[in-house]
């Protein structure tokens, strides 16, 4: 029981934890509003704001640009590119991070809701190394109409993150991060969607000690 204690007293101390709270707005469309012809071609425009260090610091934040193409009503294929500037608790010294990433998206609608799946692979370019980091990402997500209020909806969804390769700026290869979410979802109209809810995100990093995240994640999603 000693042995037992001591053995969890270590993995917690090699831990720490931060309440954070994230802002995000993503919206995506059609270029038929440039012309009717590319009506298969779509847009990704998203910015995010996260606050970290007990919600009192700008500790990271995200513009996301990126062009696609629809497959079919379920499928998508994106190209893009990010810059994400990055502060505390994420790192002991500020950097900008600059990001090349490839998606597949892909979602239906069922009976009990809607299933959607996120495939994503990131080349990484930080200053802080001359190597680009290549890292893939899995979401799965399920959104659940409620039976009583039709325009809400349960919202969960699992994001799993591996770094294929082992950089010279601190990234081992394998397992990066995951973040989970639970929440609510509100459809404001056929376009507009907002998703309030809890995010637990759980880093491994190569030379500090892992963190863990509790999050007040707020969403906002504009699709045209």
């Amino acid at each position: 029981l000693v042995l037992a204690l001591t053995l969890m007293g270590t993995a917690q101390a090699k831990t720490l934890e931060d309440f954070q709270t994230w802002g995000n707005i993503t919206a995506t469309g059609s270029l038929d509003i440039i012309d009717p012809t590319l009506k298969n071609f779509k847009y990704w425009l998203e910015g995010q704001g996260r606050f970290g260090l007990d919600t009192s610091d700008f500790s990271q934040g995200m513009l996301r640009t990126g062009l696609g193409y629809q497959l079919n009503r379920q499928s998508s294929i994106w190209l893009g590119y990010a810059w994400i500037p990055t502060d505390e608790p994420f790192t002991s010294a500020a950097f900008d991070e600059h990001r090349i990433w490839q998606q597949f998206l892909w979602s239906d609608t069922f009976s009990f809701g809607t299933l959607s799946s996120r495939s994503r692979l990131e080349q990484r370019f930080l200053p802080t190394g001359s190597q680009v980091g290549w890292r893939f990402r899995q979401m799965f997500k399920l959104s659940v109409p409620m039976l009583f209020a039709p325009d809400f909806s349960f919202v969960a969804s699992d994001e799993y993150f591996a770094n294929i390769n082992k950089t010279n700026y601190g990234a081992d290869d394998g397992f990066d991060q995951n973040r989970v979410f639970a929440g609510i979802g509100y459809n404001l109209n056929k376009n507009i969607k907002t998703e309030l809810g809890y995010m637990n995100q759980y880093i491994r990093r190569a030379n500090r000690a892992d963190l863990m995240d509790h999050i007040l994640s707020v969403n906002v999603y504009l699709n045209y």
